[in-house]
């Protein structure tokens, strides 16, 4: 498979780093969404730039996702996961993603991208009593909408960061937003922007960003390609294709 020549996945100084005699830390379940734009001359990719004062990859650039929360198990939708994405999900050889898990990853990238971006990949739908996190989405008379998304690659934190998630990333093409207007008083990235594959590889990027950068512009060409898996397995990165 190709892969861009400078791919290094989480180089430890990307981050924090933990001492190296504390205990083993679970990763937690995390997801991302990738939105592309195909209305110009060249795709372009929503990116946003997270706080300087954040202790986790301050400054830098990336898609917008978070940690799954308990909320996004029971959430409601509009649609869900396409067959497609469901089976590629659940086809990794050693841990298979459940079908309760997967549905709540796809809903935790739509939740993290309203709460990060103002954005909603959602579709216009009476608006149903909703709580914790899901509130705001549901305020808006909408509910999120699961089949636009492909499953584009996973990657689990190096076990020496002080933080840790097994995060899936997710792609969704703009047209599936209900608008590219934000949102007011959402948007807990401090600039987004759309941006080409050029100008985003010219970005600060952690590492695995970059490298899911590149995953997509080869994605597009080719959309049934493989999606990498990328982890630290015995000290050292491995990278396979699911």
């Amino acid at each position: 498979m190709d892969e861009p020549a400078d791919a290094q996945f989480d180089t430890r100084n990307d981050g924090d780093v933990r001492d190296p005699g504390a205990g083993p830390l679970k990763p937690r379940h995390a997801a991302t969404l990738i939105i592309v734009r195909d209305d110009g001359p060249k795709p372009r990719l929503l990116m946003g730039r997270r706080n300087r004062g954040l202790a986790f990859m301050a400054d830098k650039w990336v898609f917008p996702g978070g940690r799954v929360d308990r909320g996004d198990y029971t959430a409601p939708s509009a649609s869900d996961l396409s067959p497609d994405t469901a089976a590629r999900l659940a086809v990794e050889p050693r841990h298979p993603t459940p079908a309760r898990l997967a549905r709540a990853l796809a809903l935790a990238a739509v939740r993290e991208t309203f709460e990060e971006t103002g954005l909603l990949l959602a579709r216009p739908a009476p608006a149903r009593p909703g709580a914790g996190a899901w509130r705001p989405f549901l305020a808006q008379g909408a509910l999120p909408d699961l089949a636009p998304l492909a499953f584009v690659a996973r990657a689990i934190t190096p076990p020496y960061r002080t933080r840790r998630f097994d995060a899936r990333f997710f792609m969704a093409p703009a047209s599936a937003l209900l608008s590219l207007e934000r949102q007011p008083d959402c948007g807990e990235l401090d600039e987004i922007g759309w941006f080409d594959f050029d100008q985003a590889r010219a970005l600060d990027l952690p590492n695995i960003t970059r490298f899911v950068v590149h995953e997509v512009g080869q994605r597009l060409a080719q959309p049934e390609r493989p999606a990498p898996f990328m982890r630290f397995l015995r000290g050292a990165r491995q990278l396979s294709y699911l």
